[in-house]
């Protein structure tokens, strides 16, 4: 049996994350405006959460009682809170604004994690966060240049320090559950708070289908299999180390751009790709 706590495990895992997140901002541009910040929400929790159900049922038994209040928690600062803030951000701004305005949930991780929890981060991990941040915001820059989106990028900044408190929780208060079977619980709850609010918003309109299959893709992929995965690398090697994932999402959003929409690499990306990719290997690396 493969060692799930190896190097390349988690290199692979990041890369997978980052490739998933990556290409989650094409398909919010496309499904949010036709279906709306809540509706689109609704979609995405509910289908995330169908798709790990039967990890869900399988380790039932493993899900402590005592741990549903901190999963509700944890579904409004990870999954509801932050969906629908990005949701609404997607509707008002490029998606550049929400790639790097996401990436912020490394700084926050570990500003919390040490000014909260009293977590040593070591100049070499700080100065990888720094320099990630730095290339996370040249590579978006481009892409939202020249335009004003003030409250879209204050939205996606309030979502991404809600990620940072979920990913620290999670690591210290539900370190010990199941991953896959905690990222269906906490999809589900998340699914719940959000429907009575996404019932009152249901498009009234007609559809069109494509934004139907980017709202599928969004949920089935993008929210159930991605958050298994980001569960799994948090109980693995920590709040901090995972949320560096942030600094791949614009960095696989331009790469997806070049491959099926044909938009041209550019000496910006080039840089911005070096400066994310040395950030990661530093903060992975450092202890």
């Amino acid at each position: 049996m493969a060692d799930s706590t190896a190097p390349w495990r988690t290199a692979l895992d990041l890369g997978l994350l980052g490739a998933i997140w990556g290409a989650s901002c094409m398909f919010m541009r496309v499904a949010a405006p036709e279906i709306g910040a809540f509706a689109l929400v609704e979609l995405r929790l509910a289908l995330g959460a169908a798709v790990l159900l039967p990890f869900l049922w399988r380790d039932r038994a493993r899900m402590r009682a005592d741990a549903w209040p901190t999963i509700g928690g944890i579904a409004l600062l990870t999954a509801a809170l932050p969906f629908v803030l990005f949701a609404w951000a997607s509707q008002r701004a490029p998606a550049g604004v929400g790639a790097s305005t996401n990436s912020l949930q490394a700084l926050f991780t570990a500003l919390f994690a040490a000014l909260l929890w009293r977590e040593a981060i070591g100049r070499p991990r700080a100065a990888g966060l720094v320099a990630g941040f730095v290339g996370a915001a040249v590579l978006a820059g481009g892409k939202a240049a020249g335009a004003s989106f003030g409250w879209a990028a204050a939205a996606g900044t309030l979502a991404s320090a809600l990620y940072a408190i979920g990913g620290i929780v999670l690591k210290r208060r539900l370190g010990d559950l199941p991953p896959n079977a905690l990222a269906a619980a906490t999809l589900g709850c998340g699914a719940l708070a959000v429907l009575p609010i996404a019932i009152v918003h249901w498009p009234t309109h007609a559809v069109p289908a494509k934004a139907w299959i980017a709202a599928a893709v969004l949920g089935i992929v993008c929210t159930g299999l991605a958050n298994s995965v980001y569960f799994r690398l948090v109980q693995r090697i920590g709040a901090v180390r995972s949320s560096v994932v942030t600094y791949l999402v614009p960095l696989f959003g331009i790469a997806w751009a070049w491959i099926w929409l044909g938009e041209p690499l550019t000496l910006q990306a080039a840089i911005a790709a070096a400066l994310i990719l040395a950030s990661v290997g530093m903060v992975q690396r450092a202890r």
